[in-house]
């Protein structure tokens, strides 16, 4: 399997959306960030639609499946209902995340080890979508493993863990249980498992304008995943501008990453 050396971003427009259903309004469109986001270079458009719609909504989805010309990723969890919307909608990507009502966003990647059997049989039923498949997992050989033996074609590493933690150089000043230089190594790591069992690599969660740099030095990860921190920084500097940065984010680590 050959790596595109040309790391390849995925735009999640989320909160877009959470930023319009706050005021129960019909703006900002997570549509027309899509479009600008493209316009900007965006490789994917990337939505969660979770199963209390906090943010994303069916509707969206649909729409999206209308008018995105890159590539549209839906996160979805492994549930009943979101199996039905899939085989729907057919986006050209699924990636099967875990997801808690309470939680505030995705804490940690999913338990493939624990769930082989249940996953096996949800994932052929969601063969039929059409879609590549993707699992959101921990950077750990043991999920990786797992994930090779469902089949699915990209493992997307959870990122969390080396986002949380912080510089060597503030450890002291900005306590964390995670070390990043430790966190960092088991991302390369993980991404050296997965790519040698013919899996493409993806990371995500937690990634912005600094920490990602590091990350995109790993050659084997071909695609990340990123939101909140493009759709913060759009508040200031306009989408496309925001998107373009993360771009030149991602090169500038490759580039350190092949130096």
């Amino acid at each position: 399997m050959s790596v595109e050396k040309r790391p390849r971003l995925g735009v999640n427009v989320d909160h877009i959306a959470t930023l319009r259903q706050a005021r129960g309004t019909i703006y900002p469109d997570p549509v027309a960030a899509a479009s600008l986001a493209e316009l900007a270079g965006a490789d994917q458009i990337t939505v969660h639609l979770r199963e209390d719609r906090r943010h994303i909504q069916d509707r969206d989805v649909l729409v999206l499946r209308e008018t995105v010309e890159t590539r549209l990723n839906l996160e979805m969890a492994a549930t009943e209902e979101m199996l039905a919307f899939a085989l729907e909608v057919r986006p050209d990507m699924v990636t099967l995340v875990p997801e808690k009502r309470e939680e505030q966003t995705t804490e940690g990647g999913l338990d493939v080890v624990g769930q082989v059997e249940r996953l096996g049989e949800y994932l052929e039923a969601l063969r039929e979508s059409g879609a590549y498949l993707s699992l959101f997992i921990d950077p750990e050989p043991e999920q990786i493993a797992a994930s090779a033996e469902l089949g699915v074609e990209i493992v997307e590493l959870h990122t969390g863990d080396y986002c949380e933690a912080a510089p060597a150089t503030t450890n002291k000043l900005r306590p964390s249980e995670f070390d990043r230089a430790t966190e960092l190594a088991r991302l390369e790591e993980a991404a050296r498992v997965a790519h040698t069992v013919g899996l493409t690599v993806a990371a995500g969660h937690g990634l912005d304008y600094k920490n990602v740099l590091d990350v995109a030095a790993i050659p084997l990860i071909e695609e990340f995943n990123i939101g909140h921190s493009i759709v913060s920084r759009a508040s200031l500097v306009g989408f496309e501008r925001a998107v373009a940065e993360m771009i030149e984010a991602l090169y500038l680590g490759r580039q350190w990453g092949e130096g």
